[in-house]
């Protein structure tokens, strides 16, 4: 941040906040890992985004280009890691239902000659005691 914050307003103050969140990848309003941009700085901050313009902030607006110039952001990268990951977990997930499926159908099987036991008993004790 500048050294004369004291002559900041209170929604620029908002503004540097929201901006240091997102560099911290702290944000309150935001996903983590959202990219640091002049749109998410004032959707971080909880405005619409036309609210933060060179115009009124110039110095903060200038910061943050600053800061994306300095700081490639390398969103791709972490989102094909979690695409591998999210496979990578999908593909347990459906191995570890074909498991239960077959678990499923193994205990059904036990389950059907277990009542087919207990009939042919029952009517082997009706008929004995005829």
């Amino acid at each position: 941040m500048s050294s004369n914050q004291t002559n900041k307003s209170k929604a620029e103050l908002h503004f540097y906040e929201a901006f240091v969140r997102l560099k911290e990848n702290k944000p309150k309003n935001l996903p983590r890992g959202t990219k640091v941009s002049q749109n998410n700085v004032a959707k971080e901050a909880g405005v619409d985004p036309s609210a933060l313009r060179k115009t009124r902030y110039p110095e903060l607006i200038n910061e943050i280009q600053q800061w994306i110039d300095d700081n490639p952001q390398t969103g791709k990268k972490a989102d094909n890691k979690k695409s591998k990951t999210n496979s990578e977990q999908i593909l347990a997930l459906k191995k570890r239902i074909e498991e239960l499926t077959i678990q499923r159908d193994q205990a059904t099987s036990k389950l059907l000659e277990a009542q087919i036991k207990l009939i042919e008993m029952a009517n082997e004790i009706k008929r004995l005691s005829e």
